[in-house]
């Protein structure tokens, strides 16, 4: 399955950039325990306001990924929303994935984009202002997620960034703001790492205005209403 099309790149970028910008709201999520409570945690987390869900579980194999990701491709499709793949563009490309994310150690951005093609959208992993300033001007990077915030399971052995980043990141982004026009608008960045409602005041208060989110709602008693408060107190 190709991804390629001949619109020139500007419009495909355009795309892309109009995708990604009224998105608050991402959830990582790992293949849950059968197919049937995957589809209905999906369907529960995009009803509560998700935008984005990416499927990252390195514990399943590539048939069993590819079999999840069918699921929440399904899912995305009856919610109106996108759907991520994470590491692997050889899956990004056999699901017709929306989003596309790498970290740091991954294939570049620029790789990606030549696997893929013009209309999905790349985002990249960053923890220090360096790089994430890098992936503010790459051009093949269409968001960036900044942290980890607070140490966090999903992540062992990876040291928390804590609240300066973000307040770093949102800084530089204030600073870019005189350059930034309605032709180039500013990229979307999402803070990641522990967030949960509790601490989404303090991120908020920090500068950013998206967040990406594990066990916030993974674990919630209620996914969709636990998305739903998340949602509004971004929003």
């Amino acid at each position: 399955m190709s991804h390629h099309t001949d619109a020139p790149a500007g419009e495909g970028a355009q795309a892309r950039a109009a995708r990604i910008a009224t998105a608050r709201l991402y959830l990582c999520t790992d293949a849950r325990t059968g197919a049937a409570d995957l589809e209905s945690f999906l369907h529960a987390a995009y009803a509560g306001g998700v935008d984005i869900i990416q499927l990252r579980d390195k514990s399943i194999g590539t048939a069993d990924e590819l079999a999840a990701l069918e699921i929440l491709a399904r899912a995305a499709r009856t919610h109106g929303k996108l759907f991520a793949v994470n590491d692997r563009a050889d899956v990004a490309s056999l699901t017709g994935a929306d989003v596309f994310h790498v970290g740091q150690q991954d294939l570049t951005p620029a790789q990606a984009r030549s696997l893929l093609g013009d209309e999905v959208v790349i985002g990249r992993s960053t923890h220090t202002v360096e790089q994430a300033q890098e992936a503010r001007l790459e051009p093949d990077v269409d968001y960036f997620c900044t942290g980890p915030i607070w140490e966090t399971p999903t992540k062992p052995g990876r040291k928390a960034t804590g609240l300066r980043l973000v307040e770093d990141v949102a800084h530089a982004e204030n600073n870019d703001a005189d350059r930034v026009t309605t032709e180039d608008p500013a990229k979307p960045w999402f803070a990641i790492g522990g967030i949960d409602e509790q601490r989404l005041r303090q991120v908020l208060d920090a500068g950013a205005q998206r967040i990406v989110v594990v066990r916030a709602i993974t674990q919630a008693d209620d996914p969709e209403a636990a998305a739903r408060r998340l949602r509004a107190a971004l929003a």
